[in-house]
C-alpha cells in the first residue's frame, strides 16, 4: 500500500485528495487532504469516487478506428496516420477553415489541455475555434474585457472576509464555486454568518445554497439585469455610490439606470420593488460586500448586461478590488494567457450568422451551421478535444446530425459517446492517475492565492501515450509537419514562446538572464512539466516545480491582495463603466419590458454528484437526488394535473421526462439537468441510468447578441401531461 497526493481534477474547486493505492496501481480509498491549506481536508462525493472514476472498465486504452457501423481497435501510428492523411487532404483540397477544433470542459483540468490549445490553433490556422466557454462563461469574459480591457480579469468574491454576500445566478454550494475555487464553500459561507455576515441568495430555485442563507428571493430567470440595473438606479437616486477606483462613464451609466427604477423592473422580474431598494442600501452599508454571479445569468439572453452590472455594483458600492470585496488572485505561475493588450472583439466572424469572435473563438451556437451550410468554407473535418457537443451543444441533437455529415472527425476522448460515436478515429488519453497535473486556470480565480502541484502518480503503458504527446502530434499534424515526427519539437516551440514572454515583462525574478540560461536551468519529467517550470520561474514569486514538489499538500500564497492596476489595459487606463457595445445592447433589454413572459421558463440544475456529462458511468454517483427529473411546482403540476410524467416542448424539440413536485422551484419554471441522455450508450451504467438530453429543447438560434453564449436558461417551454 502507498499513498499520494493529488488535486482533484473533476470541478472548479481544485480540493486536495489523500489517496491509497495498493501494489496494482487499485485505488482502494479517497480521502479529502488536511494538510491541504486550500481545502483543509473537504471531500465530496465526486472527489471520493476518483478512484472508481479512474478504474471504470469502460474507458477506451487504445485508438479506435470505426469502419462503417462498427469499430476496431488500432495502432496509435495508424491512428495518427489516419488524422494526417484526412485532416491534410481536406486543408488542401477546400482550405484551412474547412477543419473545426472544439476544446471541451475537461481540457481546462488538465496541463496539456491548457499547454497546447493555442500551439493546436496556431497550427490550424483556421478561424472555426471553439470551445465549452461559450456553451457557459463568455460572457464574463466580454464584459471585463470591455470593462477591463482584460478578458481574465475576473475579479471573485473575497468570501473569507466579506460581510455581506449577495448570490445571484449561482449555487456555489453544490458546485463549490465557478470561476471562484473556493472548497467547502458551505464552511465558507457558516463562517460568513457565524462572524455576523449577511448572505443573501437570488435564484429562480431554492437551492442548497439558498437554504443556507439568511434572505432567498425568487427571480424569474433571464430577468437578473433588470434586478440589478434596479439596485444601480437605486445606488445613484439615493446617494449611495462611494466609488474608490478611476472610472469613466458614471454619468452616463447614470442616465441609463435612470429608466430602470425597482418600481419599473419588479413586476418583470418577479423581485418587490422595495426588496430592491433594500438590497441596494444593505450593500452600500456593509462594511464589507460582494455580488457574485455565475451560470444562471451566464446562460441567458443577456448574459454580457448582468455580468456587467455585476462589476459595477460592486464598483459603485466601494467593494472592487478591496479585501471583503471582490478580488483578483495573483497566481504562481507564469500568466500567458495575459496579451498584455487592450482586449478587441469581432476580430473575425462567423461565415453563416456573422458571429462575432470573442478571445480567439466563435460561438458554439453557429457550429452546425458552419457545418451544414455549403459553400467556400464550410467545415469538413473537426478535432474534438475532451467534449460532448450532442449532450452539452444547444439543440444539441441538431448538431449531431450535422457532425454525421462531416468528411472526418477525430475525437480526443476517454470513452465512447453520444459524440465520439460519430467520429472516424478516437484517441483516449491516460487515466488521471497517470497524469500529472497543476490547474493552469482555476487558479486564477481561487479566494485564496494558492499553488499545488500533482505528479504523475503511475506510469504509462507500452500501448499508451500521454495526453501531451497526442495534442503534439495533432498540432504536427496541423502544422503539415506529419504524423510521424517527434513530439518534443513541439515542446520546444511552446517552451521557447513562454520563456520568451516571461522575460519580457519587467521585473521577472530571472530578469537578465537569456532564454538559453532559462531553458538550461530547468526541470521536469516530460514537456507539460518543463513548461510548468519555466512559468514558475517566471511568476511573481519565484517558486520552481521542485519547490511544489516538496510540497505536496500545496502552498498558502496568502490572502488577495489589491491588484487592478496592474490588469487594468483600457486605452483610458481606466474602469469603463459605459463601455459602447454594452450600452448600445441597453436598448434591446429595455424592450424585453414591453414582452409578455412566457408560461414556462426551463432553467437547469446543478447537481452535487455530478459533473455535465462525463460522470454518470460511476456507480457510486448515480440515483438518489442525482437523476434526470423535471421539477415543477406543486401549484403547477396541479393546474395541469401531471402524473408521473410530463411532455416539455420548445421552438426546437420536446421531450417526454419524469414530473417531480418541488417546491423548490418558482412557479411558472421547470428545471432539467443537463448532461443526460445515454439512451443506447456503451457506458454500461450510463446507459441504465440514461435520463434525457435537455438541450433537445434549447435552441442553438437565440444567443446573447455581445457574447454569442447560448442560451440555457430562460428557454421558454409547454408543459403539458404525458
Amino acid at each position: 500500500m502507498r499513498t499520494a497526493h493529488r488535486t482533484c481534477p473533476i470541478c472548479d474547486a481544485v480540493c486536495g485528495l489523500r489517496l491509497t493505492l495498493d501494489g496494482r496501481g487499485h485505488v482502494t480509498s479517497v480521502t479529502g487532504d488536511r494538510d491541504d491549506p486550500l481545502s483543509q481536508g473537504y471531500i465530496c462525493p465526486k472527489g471520493a469516487s476518483l478512484g472508481g472514476l479512474d478504474e471504470d472498465p469502460d474507458r477506451l486504452r487504445v485508438p479506435m478506428i470505426r469502419e462503417g457501423d462498427t469499430w476496431r481497435e488500432g495502432s496509435w501510428e495508424e491512428a495518427f496516420r489516419l488524422v494526417d492523411e484526412n485532416l491534410s487532404r481536406i486543408a488542401r483540397e477546400h482550405g484551412k477553415e474547412a477543419v473545426a477544433v472544439y476544446f471541451g470542459n475537461p481540457t481546462f483540468h488538465t496541463m496539456a489541455g491548457f499547454m497546447y490549445r493555442q500551439a493546436l490553433t496556431q497550427a490550424l490556422a483556421t478561424p472555426n475555434v471553439y470551445s465549452a466557454g461559450t456553451i457557459d462563461q463568455i460572457p464574463k469574459h466580454a464584459s471585463t474585457g470591455h470593462m477591463f480591457g482584460d478578458p481574465f480579469a475576473i475579479a471573485v468574491p473575497d468570501v473569507d472576509r466579506t460581510d455581506y454576500l449577495l448570490v445571484i445566478g449561482a449555487n456555489p454550494v453544490e458546485s463549490h464555486g465557478s470561476l471562484c475555487a473556493a472548497p467547502d464553500f458551505r464552511r465558507r459561507l457558516r463562517e460568513l454568518r457565524e462572524r455576523g455576515g449577511k448572505l443573501v441568495v437570488v435564484d429562480p430555485r431554492r437551492t442548497r445554497t439558498a437554504d443556507v442563507a439568511d434572505e432567498h428571493f425568487f427571480v424569474r430567470p433571464g430577468t437578473d439585469p433588470l434586478l440589478l440595473f434596479g439596485i444601480v438606479h437605486t445606488l445613484f437616486a439615493d446617494s449611495l455610490t462611494k466609488v474608490d477606483v478611476d472610472v469613466n462613464g458614471l454619468g452616463e451609466l447614470r442616465e441609463l439606470s435612470a429608466s430602470f427604477s425597482p418600481s419599473i423592473v419588479a413586476s418583470y422580474c418577479q423581485v418587490p420593488a422595495e426588496d430592491i431598494v433594500r438590497l441596494a442600501h444593505e450593500l452600500a452599508a456593509a462594511r464589507t460586500a460582494a455580488v457574485y454571479t455565475r451560470v444562471g445569468t451566464s446562460t441567458v439572453e443577456f448574459g454580457t448586461l448582468a455580468q456587467w452590472l455585476v462589476d459595477t455594483i460592486n464598483i459603485l458600492t466601494g467593494n472592487f478590488d478591496r479585501p471583503g470585496g471582490v478580488m483578483f488572485t495573483r497566481t504562481a505561475a507564469l500568466e500567458i494567457f495575459r496579451t498584455g493588450q487592450p482586449f478587441t472583439a469581432g476580430n473575425w466572424r462567423s461565415r453563416v450568422r456573422q458571429l462575432p469572435e470573442m478571445i480567439g473563438e466563435l460561438p458554439v451556437a453557429t457550429l452546425a451551421d458552419e457545418i451544414g451550410t455549403p459553400g467556400p468554407g464550410q467545415v469538413k473535418g473537426f478535432i474534438v478535444i475532451g467534449g460532448n457537443l450532442v449532450l452539452s451543444a444547444p439543440n444539441g441533437p441538431a448538431l449531431g446530425r450535422a457532425m454525421s455529415k462531416l468528411d472526418f472527425m477525430v475525437c480526443v476522448d476517454p470513452y465512447l459517446n453520444e459524440t465520439t460515436k460519430l467520429a472516424d478515429v478516437i484517441l483516449p488519453p491516460p487515466r488521471i492517475t497517470q497524469m500529472p497535473h497543476y490547474d493552469f486556470l482555476l487558479l486564477i480565480v481561487t479566494v485564496r492565492n494558492y499553488a499545488r502541484f500533482s505528479p504523475q502518480i503511475l506510469p504509462l503503458a507500452p500501448d499508451q501515450r500521454s495526453e501531451a504527446e497526442i495534442l503534439a502530434r495533432l498540432t504536427m499534424i496541423a502544422a503539415g509537419m506529419g504524423a510521424g515526427g517527434d513530439p518534443a519539437a513541439i515542446d520546444d516551440l511552446i517552451l521557447d514562446q513562454v520563456i520568451n514572454a516571461g522575460l519580457s515583462i519587467p521585473g521577472t525574478p530571472l530578469a537578465g538572464q537569456s532564454p538559453a540560461e532559462v531553458r538550461a536551468g530547468l526541470e521536469g519529467d516530460s514537456g507539460p512539466e518543463l513548461m510548468l517550470d519555466a512559468m514558475l520561474k517566471l511568476g511573481p514569486y519565484g517558486l520552481s516545480l521542485a519547490e511544489l514538489r516538496d510540497q505536496p499538500h500545496g502552498i498558502d500564497l496568502g490572502p488577495l491582495q489589491p491588484r487592478l492596476s496592474e490588469l487594468l489595459m483600457t486605452p483610458s487606463g481606466r474602469v469603463e463603466l459605459a463601455p459602447p457595445a454594452l450600452v448600445a445592447d441597453v436598448d434591446r433589454l429595455r424592450r424585453k419590458l414591453d414582452e409578455p413572459p412566457a408560461e414556462f421558463l426551463l432553467i437547469g440544475r446543478r447537481q452535487l454528484r455530478s459533473n455535465n456529462s462525463w460522470l454518470h458511468n460511476v456507480p457510486s454517483l448515480v440515483g438518489g437526488s442525482n437523476q434526470c427529473t423535471l421539477h415543477v411546482h406543486p401549484d403547477d403540476v396541479a393546474r395541469l394535473g401531471l402524473n408521473g410524467q410530463a411532455v416539455v416542448g420548445s421552438a426546437v424539440g420536446e421531450l417526454t421526462v419524469p414530473v417531480v413536485a418541488n417546491d423548490a422551484i418558482m412557479p411558472g419554471v421547470v428545471s432539467l439537468p443537463h448532461g443526460w441522455g445515454h439512451a443506447g450508450s456503451t457506458q454500461s451504467v450510463a446507459a441504465r441510468h440514461s435520463g434525457v438530453n435537455a438541450n433537445t429543447l434549447t435552441d442553438a438560434s437565440i444567443v446573447d447578441v455581445l457574447s454569442g453564449n447560448a442560451v440555457f436558461n430562460g428557454v421558454p417551454v409547454t408543459v403539458r401531461p404525458a
